[in-house]
């Protein structure tokens, strides 16, 4: 299958910079070996982000106008037959490519690999971070906003797993609760074995579905192993546990309509760990897709 790369270079939903230059560096990396047809969309260089503590719609405006650009080109290759690969910048990025994949498919489910569960609003967020309120914007829930340029069904909240979170905050828990989010946190992984618990993901987001879209955000991994993120969580996954669930995403590869990796921030990442794991998932994402429905 025909295969498309979107380099969405933004970090406008979140105060701390340094993601917006991690897609360039990545389609930079994968020039080696990629043939495909590709496209780097960045930010506003003359944008100046809101650092206020108080404003808790940081770059609302100048977020949803970027990812407007991006819902277009995403739609746009959709409806040419591309196999649409996202390298974000923060997870904001992900809003438009789940959206306009939801819009092209019809009835989509999701898989939302991240230590966060990203599902504040702009009620209940407390830093004005809008990547906390992404998964949010995409399964519906509140925060319309965010998606106001997009017309057409959404990933729902009930076929929809956030895979790998081990931070919920307390107010965005009722959130979670009310939305029907699936969530399958870093201890229900340890108690169920990664093969398994990925399995189970997949069974929620294909149940009467017609598809699903992967987002992939590199804080899943500890910042010990791979610190080149914006915000680290700690307690995360090894290179080798990110390595499986990679496994187990291309095993179901013809079920997957669109697919993102977000969060790479290289001027925290020290001796290029994060660039080096981040350019393996997607060298093994970018050949399963193109050979992606070769023996259907």
């Amino acid at each position: 299958m025909k295969t498309f790369i979107i380099g969405a270079g933004s970090d406008l939903g979140v105060h701390i910079d340094g993601s917006a230059l991690g897609p360039v560096q990545l389609i930079n990396d994968i020039k080696g070996f990629y043939k495909g047809e590709s496209i780097t969309i960045l930010q506003d260089e003359n944008i100046l982000k809101s650092r206020n503590l108080s404003d808790l719609r940081k770059n609302e405006y100048e977020l949803e106008e970027f990812n407007q650009k991006i819902y277009q080109t995403v739609e746009e290759k959709l409806n040419e037959d591309y196999f649409p690969i996202l390298l974000g910048g923060d997870s904001t990025t992900s809003i438009p490519i789940a959206l306009a994949s939801a819009k092209k498919h019809d009835n989509i489910g999701m898989i939302y690999f991240s230590p966060y569960a990203s599902y504040n609003t702009f009620d209940t967020t407390v830093t004005g971070n809008l990547n906390g309120l992404s998964l949010a914007a995409i399964t519906g829930y509140k925060n319309n906003e965010l998606r106001y340029y997009h017309k057409g069904n959404i990933p729902q909240a009930t076929k929809t797993v956030a895979f790998g979170v081990r931070n919920i905050e307390d107010w965005e828990k009722d959130n979670v609760k009310y939305s029907g989010l699936n969530v399958i946190t870093n201890e229900d992984i340890k108690a169920k074995g990664l093969e398994a618990a990925i399995e189970e993901a997949f069974q929620i987001a294909l149940d009467k579905t017609k598809g699903i879209h992967i987002s992939f955000n590199l804080c899943l991994l500890d910042p010990g192993i791979a610190p080149g993120v914006s915000i680290p969580v700690f307690d995360g996954l090894t290179e080798e546990e990110v390595m499986t669930i990679n496994k187990v995403i291309i095993k179901h590869i013809d079920d997957i309509v669109s697919y993102d990796i977000v969060e790479f921030n290289p001027l925290r990442d020290a001796s290029r760990k994060t660039e080096q794991i981040a350019i393996n998932l997607i060298a093994q994402i970018i050949k399963a897709a193109e050979n992606k429905n070769n023996n259907k």
